[in-house]
């Protein structure tokens, strides 16, 4: 496949698409860290969250309202109240949000409530919502499939930049292979490739990708070293009882720790956080 598949979002010259929500800006200098349980429980939960994202340094709260289980009988979220107590505790400490769209029944909730909107992995090829996300205008964070190719993220892209959302950062989440010591097999070298073959900002979910939460911290760490935009962090407070993949979740002092030693890993690459 040549790049006249997606030549929109193909990178044509030095310009880079950066995305600008506030004093929040994704694809500049800045390595933006997201962060936030999988699953929003409850508002109490929910707003100790926000406290926990805040004051370790993220400026993104990530919280999942709708969620694709693979068994029907698994927590599904909470839905529309859910985005509602995220957008809450959002800004009681000026975080931007964002939240995985499954059906475009609710997009005028998630225009509403949520800064960034996401497209899982599993709805990467459900072309019928990128066009719908095509045109709004709103960011999009568009999550690689845990099947597809460099290239097939970037027509998933085209799809919804043909719309006339130019807003779209792309996420490396890790894909299926034969390894069974993870979750997923973070393809770390998406990211520069992705660098050399697009302007859209690229971000990194090494919770997803490792499914365990004593590598998440490396992961994130190459992410930034291969030149990511950001990434994408579960965390919870409480994580033994985390209604949703506790066990990849950080703990609030493993996020803090985290974010301070990127910090030093950024300033050497001359970028801040």
């Amino acid at each position: 496949m040549n790049n006249k598949a997606y030549r929109l979002v193909s990178l044509r010259n030095s310009m880079k698409t950066k995305i600008r929500m506030g004093a929040v800006e994704i694809g500049g200098k800045k390595f933006v860290v997201m962060a936030g349980p999988c699953s929003l429980e409850d508002r109490q939960r929910t707003r100790a969250m926000a406290r926990i994202v805040a004051g370790a340094g993220a400026s993104v709260m990530r919280g999942g309202a709708f969620k694709p289980r693979t068994s029907p009988y698994s927590f599904q979220g909470l839905g529309v109240p859910g985005l509602k107590h995220l957008r809450e505790a959002a800004d009681d400490h000026g975080l931007k949000v964002v939240s995985e769209l499954m059906d475009p029944r609710y997009v005028d909730d998630f225009l509403e409530y949520v800064d960034i909107i996401q497209v899982g992995a599993r709805n990467m090829q459900n072309f019928d919502l990128l066009k719908e996300l095509g045109q709004v205008r709103k960011p999009v964070l568009l999550k690689r499939g845990f099947g597809s190719t460099v290239e097939e993220l970037l027509c998933a892209a085209e799809y919804i930049v043909s719309g006339g959302n130019k807003e779209v950062i792309l996420c490396e989440r890790g894909i299926k292979t034969f390894e069974t010591g993870t979750r997923a097999t973070l393809d770390i070298s998406a990211v520069p490739v992705l660098k050399s073959k697009t302007h859209l900002p690229v971000i990194v979910d090494p919770s997803h990708a490792a499914g365990r939460r004593d590598i998440v911290p490396a992961l994130a760490k190459a992410a930034l070293a291969a030149g990511a935009d950001g990434v994408l962090l579960e965390i919870h407070n409480d994580p033994g009882k985390a209604l949703c993949d506790g066990e990849q979740a950080l703990s609030p002092a493993q996020l803090k720790k985290l974010v301070k030693e990127m910090s030093v890993i950024a300033e050497v690459m001359g970028r801040s956080i």
